[in-house]
């Protein structure tokens, strides 16, 4: 294995589509992507439409989505260490295609209720984090360690392309078919993804020997402290957490900033927004070679430090060219994170241990999603206070500060992240 965390050099021209078990893995994924897009236009539409819901109700059934990761992630990461991942992923999206389906059936039968709604967020997003556990796990077990960089650009630029067109297909689907037919669009996708995982052939990571007796504390305890203590690690997390607190914080007053202090005409925020989704797309196909040329180290750097800021173009917005300013900003953040998603995911699933990979990997996303309510939260209150834009040139600049955490590591001196904690000078 080499050195350092290089983005894939493969013999085919294909790249990682010469391979069938990748080519399964990517188009499943991609479906229940473009499905989820869906569903998160469709869920609050049930509620509003068909239930008459409130503000508090919608934000609850938001919340409820991420509120699984507090109390399962850290225990997710054990229990998938022991687990066969590929069961695991099969087994969450067929439990998410009956929860989803759940709900266009109940209407039809006239008994759906807000409970119901509230579970069904609440258990699709338990799902959601045994699924993401597992599958930062798996796709190290499926790509070698050099196509890593490779495959999660892959991944996540499919997952971008995929949220631009889930929303026009939520629209059309909503306005022919109505806001339930949206959720069952999406259980079929969770099906489609579980029959393309039922045909990888990939070998099966066997568990750490002794691991499955040993009591869950000490284990989630383990993880954690690998964490903590090593130094990319410990830095490169503290930047996820950072930056999805203030990327929420903007985002859960950005609609309320276009339309009352920049002038934009409602419908155009939506098209507006679609330059995020083509900034992701950008940011996966640039990762790779932007790697390969400068170094994953050293492209990282330029990316946090030159490319993210261009956030703090957005709160300059205004009509007329004016909304070139958003488009601009917008592009550049979500290009910038993106970049970072694809280097530094791939960078922990080599550099980890094997049998820490589940617990540390659960862990670093617990820290990152739990900033995300709190982000919202503190983005509304700063609304109130300071007004929109002031709070987007906050948000846009902590966002911006945000990139400087990643050089509390070695990161600041290296051309390429090490492949292993072994070599750490």
């Amino acid at each position: 294995m080499s050195a350092t965390l290089e983005a894939a050099r493969v013999p085919s021209r294909w790249g990682l589509f010469a391979d069938r078990d990748f080519r399964l893995l990517w188009a499943g994924q991609t479906v229940s992507k473009l499905g989820s897009s869906v569903t998160s236009i469709a869920l609050p539409l049930v509620a509003v439409l068909t239930l008459d819901a409130g503000p508090f109700a919608v934000g609850l059934l938001t919340g409820l989505v991420w509120l699984p990761w507090l109390f399962f992630g850290l225990p997710a990461g054990v229990w998938v260490g022991r687990a066969p991942r590929r069961a695991v992923m099969i087994g969450c999206n067929l439990g998410s295609a009956a929860l989803f389906a759940s709900v266009p059936l109940a209407a039809a039968l006239g008994v759906l209720t807000l409970a119901q709604l509230l579970a069904v967020a609440f258990l699709t997003g338990t799902a959601a984090v045994f699924f993401d556990a597992a599958f930062h796990v798996f796709v190290p077990e499926l790509v070698p360690a050099e196509g890593l960089i490779e495959a999660n650009a892959t991944l996540g630029g499919s997952a971008s392309a995929a949220e631009v067109a889930g929303r026009g297909l939520a629209g059309l689907t909503v306005q022919l078919l109505g806001a339930a037919a949206g959720l069952l669009l999406d259980a079929v996708s969770f099906l489609i993804a579980a029959g393309t995982l039922l045909k990888v052939r990939a070998r099966p990571a066997a568990a750490p020997p002794g691991q499955g007796g040993r009591d869950l504390p000490r284990e989630v305890r383990e993880g954690l402290a690998f964490l903590w203590r090593d130094p990319y690690l410990r830095s490169f997390t503290l930047y996820g957490a950072a930056a999805n607190f203030a990327l929420t914080g903007y985002q859960s007053i950005v609609v309320l900033f276009l339309v009352r202090d920049a002038g934009i005409a409602p419908g155009w925020v939506g098209a507006l927004a679609s330059a995020g989704a083509v900034g992701g797309v950008a940011g996966a196909l640039a990762a790779r070679p932007l790697c390969r040329r400068l170094g994953s180290a050293r492209g990282l750097r330029i990316v946090l430090l030159v490319v993210l800021p261009t956030g703090l173009l957005m709160p300059l917005t205004g009509p007329g060219l004016g909304a070139l300013f958003y488009v601009a900003g917008l592009f550049g953040v979500i290009a910038a994170v993106t970049v970072a998603n694809v280097v530094l995911g791939s960078f922990r699933q080599s550099y980890t241990p094997p049998a820490l990979l589940s617990r540390v990997t659960a862990s670093a996303m617990v820290a990152a999603y739990t900033t995300i309510p709190l982000g919202a939260l503190t983005g509304g209150a700063l609304g109130d206070a300071i007004g929109p834009r002031g709070t987007m040139w906050t948000m846009t600049g902590l966002l911006a500060l945000s990139a400087l955490l990643p050089l509390a590591s070695p990161l600041r001196s290296v051309r390429d992240l090490p492949a292993g904690p072994e070599l750490l000078g």
